[in-house]
């Protein structure tokens, strides 16, 4: 590294450039690029998207709110892909309590997964989802779910929040399920995905039938019957199939309607070929919505196209079984061009008030009209061309020119070397020789009525020339797309090369694509800059790796290359170029103001900056490159990518793809692709995987693409020497240059184990140019060294000389593992550039003889080791010239020659001493069991070995502790070489087996560096200084640290404190609320007491937290240029950090794995794993934990010699355990292990439940509580102490499962984890048994540790060799010259609580301080082997161990789950008013309802319980003094009711459901003759439920509509309330409408009371209520018809009925007057007349 500095600074003089803008990459070999005529290769061989990748997704759905409807029975469905699953059902309610996790699949990431896997931790916690009706969006929110959505891949580790910390759930608004950035309020939009049409699709089917037809009818037709259909957010749609058609127009939309911004961010388009079988997928495109929309301040709705959009995937010639079909479906990097789609996307936002709009969101298909386009056959007509003056909507078409040139093709596969080999090269389906599509019919048709010469041969989108001598428009070009075939030559025994010498073959293609340069080159430019950063970062973060000076000099460099006006005034030069689309215009508007952003954010980084914030800033500015990236991404295609094939026997064996901007020529440098005009080393692989891992060839190829009319310039870039050959197919000829290389290579570490042994037999292969050498295999090693130099002659190089100094070709390294029997199997591969030497050159410093440096050898994707070697090409003209090879040939190995010794590092004598502790968990090997092992310490061919075992199942550990060994080692560090641990098994007849192996790459941790004792504070030696914000923020907290332990003290220790004072708080800001003096005992309170409290603390910690961060930043960042502004940030600070800071300082609860926070617990005692077997690649299910086959217990210690003799000469130093003084001895010891336990669990069960219980095993010892299991439970509360003696070494692995009880089977195994439990008692932060806060001899609270603190401060000291304790006056002890002050206040045992302060800041202690293991909670995943590195859940626990030779422990604290107390709550319906009148009268017609009031509480359903009925009220108003019992389980720290029952009649025990505590009541209307009708509800949380009011006028709808804004009370706390609710509903615009009154009183008791003073239900005894007095009108008519005909009809119609009787009196009397009327011929009436 001191040799890139100072060829840095040489570089930087010499140009006069700024020294912060020196990349050290620049002036490494591997990346030099002086001349510019070589591109950087990509050492990567395989791009890392688009792999299928397994995924568990987890749903819990917990609750729902809200959900719009009356007296329903809902359950949830969650659909995932194909899959479905179901809730429970719940009945009569819209708001359900669910707690169940329905779905769990194993799938491939879809689109809905990104989404929530690019949440912070990969979920969605405790947030609600909106509900909406997709047959009616105008109907607005239906209701919301509370759910949990995780997923989770390989090695994620997902943190759930803690259970408790579940604040703010009522706060549905606030905690929508949304990712961050998307608005509360989303609109209905409408996704318009308009396909217009396709062209050079390939062969769907075989042309055996087309021939069959076209003998038989005469008719051609084209073998793909295509449609496309469009997957959006769970949505299908499908366009209409185009039959026999390559070039479909369809001129369709499909529309989806989705809510915006949608939570699918991703629109999958796909080709298909419709068959009667099976529909198979053409090709697949993915749109992603962020790349086509802004939703900044200044954004866009998504919009694109008209644009073309590629498709790659399989190759396209057509066979019946596609091994490669997952590539059409989108799944993995394309192979081969498959087609290009015409589409467009574009949103509309709706207004949903609107009359005409379309209310559905089922998926639409509509046509649409054509686009203005210039007619498609210009493009496959020979002999004419459009006229460039002809423009199309979506751009001018314009003729490219594709140039060529092979300069050379080595490293061919032995297998296809005995054939003749050609290479082709398409762009498009223009030079696709084999297996173009034929002409479609339809275009041969329009081709013949525009007078063009048909030829069926012709390909649609390349014109194929099959005679050499047809000349171009301009009568010097020929297209042509491969080159010649020719009979590869032997390099050596494994691979082949084309004679590619004095001529180089070239090809040439025209082709026919819109011109939209413009999208590529500002992708170009983007990238440029992004290239610069990241070789600056890489930079950086080497710098800080080795720990260089002045990694902040980096750092501002690589921020200058942010030329953000060179972008503006080159993006803006085409802005009337035809075919620009909207996205076209937004996009370029949107990446100025980015990186306008970006660019004065760099300026402001640059200038603060600073060496401590270096990591910080290094961080801020990866951001800035990812953003870079993402904005160079240009979503709108234009030339499809070019792809290089390698033929053989007229069959594609191996291809490469290659970006088309990358080659794409500009008149402007920036514009230019990075690989344009260079020579670039392509590698053609078979596919992905370890099949695309083996070159097949290693090509240089020199590639130009650009305007046809531009073409004068494809040469330029050629390295000089090469002239252009007329001849019909041109070739290049130039000069050429003999050379020497001398590939020096030393050493290799950390390989990738490819035999079954774990080890590898490594050797590397070198290749340059038409050369390949090996070195040595070196058996059984991971770290080889080969220290052997490859000496390469007469190489031939064409070119340049000064081009050939300055760029020269590339080294490829390829490192194998050597198999007796086979192929060596590929491990890596690694590239290097040669330092060269010219004639006419000194061969001497600064730049010969070349210094080692470390090369990062892939697998793949992943890293598979690193090489140290060093490469130099030395010019020859004649052998004299060269430099002599220093050192003889190494005579034990034969003729190999070593790495000379000016290249070699410089050595220095050093002492490694091994601590030898033992081994641990030994596996079988070959069947028989491990009896006594060995350790054998290997490094740079001197080692040693460890004593042998004699019995390793009586005592695994060593009789021998400490060993050394010399070793001369290079000064360098950076260059050490590995050290290997191998454990070896002795057996019979002087036989070794190999158990295992490790590799311990770096010594750097294991380098003994002496204390500093002219420091105060030896612990603090060697770090860095502090600046002047760090002094002050030291102080700050140094002042505020007594007063955080006395505020962790109250809450912690004493929550009943806290709990008084916040009653008293509320009581303060509450109105309304009636004074209690509910006084807590202290003899109430148990462990889970401080559980709960502690969690309270931690919640306001978190409330805090982002106030603190924002001055925190502010401290830091602001130069502190007055004393006031000072001032202003600490008191802010301090203010606002208190309770944050007592995470840093004081015993907070709750861990995750301690071993994550301490370091392993590896402060003197390490742990190497040993491995055996083949390493598993990405793709493969094998993990490096499935190779462990047990475990080395040690440590090293390395130094320089001589020592020094201070160290020496200290008091009790002991020469033969060298460095490691003062550790304790490893005989076995007798321990007592207490565990206790308390779990959160993924479900085991199809029904989304489990039922587990936990086992613990210690060595042989097992201890099962099958018997307790819960039941149908995902948070178990264990609540459980377990008791263990275990002897350590033998039996020191803790292992904590939970297994899933089943009835009938065995158990099933939900998850596990390991806890080594040797280390922690043997580490010096003593984790045995954490330190309390407080010291107490009894309660709760009580001292766990059998030691009192006076007792282990006293043996601390003593071990470390310190003076004290001293305890003086006034809380004062004394330690090391360290005073601390402790509380005076407290009279007992005053020393035990000054100890404990002490042990409470031991860290503080010089020299030997460490943090000690407080009282603690450890939250630790639950790992199952068949689903690895995925958990299963995670599980509260934490271990104590207690010394049998100590005195013995009290007993274990009391951490059983607490017991449900039994409550009975009894609520009295007193009155009704203002009911909302259901019935109409039968014989007034008057409103009226017949009211009765039903009440549960929620989870008691079948306990419902009804009023009697209050028939005929005509205003509303209900009397019913009716008294509800309901008696209940309740968990007062969880606010839970606790419900017992058994989920269905074939349930073999009871389930526990713990329920919130909420009340509901609803007024219904009682018919008869048909069901009850609805009218109203109100639900109290008992909890947190608004105080009744005093009237019914005084009650309004605002205490269900306003409850936050309320002051709230609890039953639990009030114990009796009485007072009015309302009563409400949805109404037909879902609205909430007010729907009656009730009077009601609630009366909580205890179990006990209720005893004492029984009731009875209703108004029965005992303590009956008075029957309510009720109008005479309350009745059932039908029961007493007289009293209805008197009180509904008498009272109404009194007067009428009256009327009427004494008119049908009057006709009465009227009647018989008439009728005793004697008639007009009666005698009477004779005679008189007479």
């Amino acid at each position: 590294m001191e040799d890139l500095d100072r060829k840095a600074l040489r570089l930087g003089g010499a140009g006069g450039l700024d020294p912060d803008c020196i990349s050290l990459a620049s002036v490494t070999a591997v990346t030099t690029n002086v001349s510019n005529k070589r591109s950087k290769p990509d050492i990567k061989m395989e791009p890392s998207s688009g792999r299928p990748v397994d995924y568990q997704i987890s749903i819990t759905v917990v609750e729902a709110r809200q959900l719009v409807g009356l007296n329903m029975d809902p359950v949830v469905c969650v659909e995932i892909g194909e899959d479905k699953k179901y809730t429970s059902m719940k009945e009569s309610t819209n708001c359900p309590y669910y707690n169940e996790v329905r779905a769990i699949f194993y799938m491939f990431s879809s689109l809905d997964v990104g989404t929530v896997y690019s949440q912070p931790e990969h979920q969605f916690y405790h947030k609600w989802a909106m509900l909406s009706d997709p047959d009616d969006i105008t109907a607005g929110c239906k209701g919301y779910i509370k759910c949990d959505i995780a997923v989770v891949g390989k090695g994620d580790n997902i943190k759930t929040p803690h259970k408790a910390n579940e604040t703010d759930e009522d706060d549905i608004e606030g905690n929508l399920l949304l990712p961050e950035g998307v608005p509360l309020e989303r609109q209905w939009a409408r996704f318009y995905v308009k396909i217009y049409r396709a062209e050079g699709l390939p062969k769907m089917n075989t042309s055996i039938m087309a021939n069959v037809k076209k003998a038989f009818i005469g008719e051609n037709r084209d073998l793909v019957d295509p449609y496309v259909q469009v997957v959006f957010a769970g949505q299908r749609g499908k366009t209409s199939v185009q039959k026999s058609s390559y070039e479909p127009i369809w001129n369709e939309q499909v529309v989806f309607t989705e809510m915006f911004p949608p939570l699918c961010k991703r629109i999958k388009v796909q080709i298909r070929d419709s068959d009667k079988v099976n529909d198979v997928a053409i090709g697949t495109h993915f749109i992603d919505l962020r790349k086509i929309a802004n939703d900044g301040d200044k954004g866009f709705l998504p919009t694109m196209g008209p644009a073309w959009v590629n498709m790659y995937g399989s190759t396209r010639h057509y066979t019946l079984i596609d091994e490669h079909q997952d590539l059409n479906e989108g799944l993995g990097e394309g192979v081969s061009f498959r087609a290009r789609l015409l589409i467009s996307v574009a949103v509309e936002i709706l207004d949903t008030t609107s009359t005409e709009i379309v209310s559905s969101t089922e998926v639409q298909v509509e046509p649409v009209s054509n686009i203005s386009e210039v007619s498609a056959h210009w493009m496959v007509t020979v002999h004419w061309l459009p006229s460039m003056s002809e423009v199309s909507a979506i751009g001018k078409i314009e003729e490219f020119f594709l140039f060529g040139s092979f300069l050379e093709a080595t490293m061919i596969d032995r297998k296809i070397g005995d054939k003749p080999i050609s290479f082709e090269v398409t762009i498009g389906n223009y030079g696709n020789q084999i297996d173009g599509v034929s002409k479609p019919t339809a275009a041969k048709k329009k081709k013949k009525e525009g007078g063009g010469e048909s030829d069926e041969e012709e390909s649609e989108l390349i014109q194929q020339n099959s005679s050499e001598d047809e000349a171009d428009d301009d009568g010097d070009l020929v297209s042509v797309s491969s080159t010649p075939p020719m009979k590869p030559v032997i390099t050596d025994r494994n691979y082949f090369h084309l004679p590619y010498f004095e001529k180089k073959p070239c090809i040439y293609i025209k082709s026919w694509w819109q011109d939209q340069r413009r999208r590529l080159y500002n992708s170009n430019i983007m990238d440029k800059i992004a290239d610069k950063m990241e070789e600056g970062l890489n930079d950086v973060q080497e710098v800080i790796k080795t720990e260089k000076a002045y990694p902040e000099r980096r750092l501002r460099g690589c921020l200058c290359v942010f030329t953000f006006s060179r972008f503006v005034t080159l993006a803006n030069k085409d802005q009337n170029q035809a075919g620009r689309t909207k996205l076209d215009k937004e996009r370029l508007k949107s990446c100025m103001r980015e990186m306008e952003s970006m660019g004065q954010q760099a300026k402001l980084i640059r200038s603060q900056v600073k060496r401590n914030t270096v990591r910080d800033k290094l961080k801020m500015v990866q951001n800035f490159l990812h953003r870079l990236r993402f904005l160079a991404d240009e979503p709108q295609h234009s030339i499809p990518d070019v792809f290089v094939w390698m033929m053989s026997n007229n069959k594609r064996i191996a291809y490469a793809r290659i970006p088309s901007k990358d080659i794409l020529y500009s008149i402007v440098d920036e514009e230019t692709g990075k690989d344009c005009g260079k020579v670039k080393a392509v590698f053609l692989r078979k596919g992905f995987g370890p099949a695309g891992w083996t070159v097949q060839a290693k090509m240089e190829m020199y590639l130009w693409l650009g305007l046809n009319k531009q073409r004068k310039d494809f040469l330029s870039g050629l390295p000089n020497g090469f002239e252009e050959n007329k001849a019909p197919r041109r070739s290049p000829c130039l000069q050429s240059q003999v050379f020497q290389l001398r590939a020096h290579m030393y050493q290799a570490r950390s390989l990738f184990a490819a035999d079954s042994s774990g080890l590898s037999d490594p050797f590397a292969r070198v290749f340059f140019s038409t050369h390949s050498q090996v070195t040595e295999v070196l058996s059984e090693t991971l770290c080889p060294t080969w220290d052997q130099l490859l000496v390469f002659d007469d190489v031939e190089l064409f070119g340049e000389a000064g081009e050939l100094r300055d760029d020269p070709p590339i080294i490829v390294v390829e490192v194998y593992d050597q198999d007796t029997v086979g192929k060596a199997e590929f491990i890596g591969r690694t590239f290097a550039k040669p330092i060269t030497k010219m004639c006419d050159e000194h061969y001497g410093p600064p730049r010969f003889p070349p210094q080692l440096e470390y090369y990062q050898i892939y697998r793949g994707n992943s890293t598979a080791g690193d090489l140290l070697a060093a490469f130099e090409l030395l010019q020859v003209r004649g052998r004299a010239e060269l430099p002599p090879i220093d050192g003889p040939t190494d005579s034990e190995r034969g003729p190999i020659l070593p790495v000379p010794m000016g290249i070699r590092p410089i050595l220095s004598r050093y002492r490694i001493e091994v601590l030898f502790w033992g081994l641990r968990d030994l596996k079988r090997v070959n069947l028989a069991q491990v009896d006594r092992p060995r350790v054998d310490i290997e490094c740079a061919g001197r080692g040693v070995q460890s004593a042998l075992i004699q019995n390793y199942k009586k005592n695994p550990n060593f009789s021998t502790l400490v060993k050394w060994f010399e070793v001369d080692l290079p000064e360098n560090e950076l260059l050490h070489p590995p050290l290997n641990v191998r454990v070896v098994d002795c057996r019979a007849f002087g036989r070794y087996t190999l158990v295992g192996s490790h590799a311990v790459t770096s010594l750097r941790r294991f380098i003994y560096s002496p204390p500093d004792k002219t420091h105060n504070n030896w612990a603090s030696a060697g770090r860095p200084t502090h600046t002047m914000q760090d002094a002050f923020l030291l102080l700050f907290i140094s002042i505020t640290r007594d007063y955080i332990f006395v505020l962790i003290r109250r809450s912690f220790l004493y929550p009943q404190n806290e709990e008084k004072e916040e009653k008293k708080k509320k009581k303060k800001k509450k109105k309304g609320e009636v004074e209690e003096d509910d006084e807590t005992d202290e003899s109430m309170l148990d462990w889970w007491s401080k559980y709960f409290a502690s969690i309270e603390t931690l919640m306001e910690v978190r409330d805090r937290f982002c106030s603190i961060l924002f001055y925190s930043i502010l401290f830091y960042s602001v130069e502190f240029y007055s004393i006031q502004l000072f001032s202003i940030l600490f008191y802010s600070i301090l203010f606002n950090s208190i309770l944050f800071c007592s995470i840093l300082f004081c015993s907070i609860p709750f861990y995750s794995e301690l071993e994550a926070e301490y370091d392993n617990f590896e402060d003197w005692l390490h742990t190497f794993n040993l491995y055996r077997g083949k390493a598993g690649d990405d793709d493969e299910a094998a993990l490096d934990d499935d190779r462990i086959v047990g475990r080395f217990k040690g440590s090293m210690c390395m130094y320089k010699l001589p020592l020094s003799e201070e160290i020496t000469r200290e008091v009790g130093f002991d020469p033969n355990m060298g460095m490691f003084q003062s550790i304790p001895h490893n005989d076995p010891i007798n321990v007592l292990v207490r565990i206790f336990v308390a779990t959160d669990l993924h479900p085991a069960d199809v029904n989304g439940k489990a039922d587990p219980y936990v086992v613990i095993k210690l060595g042989k010892s097992e201890l099962k509580d099958k018997e307790n299991y819960i039941s149908k439970q995902l948070n178990p509360v264990f609540g459980k102490a377990f008791d263990m003696e275990a002897t350590f070494p033998m039996e020191s692995m803790l292992t904590v499962s939970v297994y899933d009880w089943d009835l009938v089977g065995t158990d099933d195994l939900i998850g596990e984890t390991k806890i080594d439990l040797e280390n922690r008692f043997y580490s010096k932060h003593r984790a045995t048994c954490g330190i309390a806060n407080s010291y107490s001899v009894h309660g709760y609270n009580v001292w766990r540790d059998p030691m009192k603190p006076s007792q282990i401060l006293a043996k601390l000291c003593k071990e470390g060799k310190l003076d004290g304790p001293h305890y003086g006056p006034g809380g004062r002890v004394k330690v090391a010259n360290r005073v601390f002050m402790g509380a005076t206040e407290i009279e007992d045992e005053n020393d035990e609580h000054l100890a404990l302060t002490v042990l409470k800041h031991w860290e503080e202690i010089p020299r030997v301080g460490c943090k000690l293991i407080p009282e603690h909670v450890e939250t630790r995943p639950l790992l199952n082997p068949d689903h690895p590195g995925i958990e299963q859940g995670r599980i509260e626990m934490w271990v104590d161990m207690f010394p049998m030779d100590m005195p013995a422990p009290g007993p274990a604290i009391d951490i059983s789950p607490r017991k449900p107390k039994k409550y009975e709550l009894r609520v009295i319906i007193w009155n009704t008013d203002e009911v909302i009148l259901e019935d109409d009268d039968y014989f007034t017609g008057e409103k009226s309802s017949d009211i009765f009031v039903r009440g549960w509480l929620k989870g008691q359903q079948e306990d419902k319980q009804d009023t009697d009925v209050h028939y005929h009220s005509l205003t509303g108003e209900g009397n019913f003094n009716w008294r509800f019992v309901f008696p209940f389980d309740y968990l007062m720290a969880e606010e839970k009711i606790v419900i017992s029952k058994k989920e269905s009649m074939f349930s073999w025990d009871e389930t526990e459901y713990k329920i919130p505590a909420r009340l509901t009541l609803q007024v219904w209307d009682a018919d008869h003759f048909s069901a009850d009708d609805f009218l109203g509800t109100v639900e109290l949380d008992l909890n947190r439920f608004p105080r009744g009011a005093k009237t019914a006028k005084q009650c309004s709808i605002n205490m269900v509509q306003n409850q936050a804004e309320l002051p709230c009370i609890s039953i639990f706390k009030q114990k009796r309330v009485k007072g009015w609710w309302p009563f409400v509903a949805r109404d037909e615009n879902d609205e909430m409408e007010l729907t009656g009154k009730v009077e009601a009183e609630l009366h909580l008791m205890s179990a006990e009371e209720a005893e004492k003073s029984p009731v009875g239900l209703g108004r029965n005894e005992p303590d009956p209520l008075e029957k309510p007095n009720r109008p005479d009108t309350t009745f059932l008519w039908f029961l007493s018809p007289l009293k209805a005909i008197r009180y509904l009809v008498c009272n109404r119609y009194k007067w009428l009925i009256i009327k009427i009787i004494v008119a049908l009196l009057l006709l009465m009397m009227l009647g018989l007057f008439l009728y005793t009327l004697p008639p007009p011929h009666h005698p009477s009436n004779l005679g008189s007349a007479a």
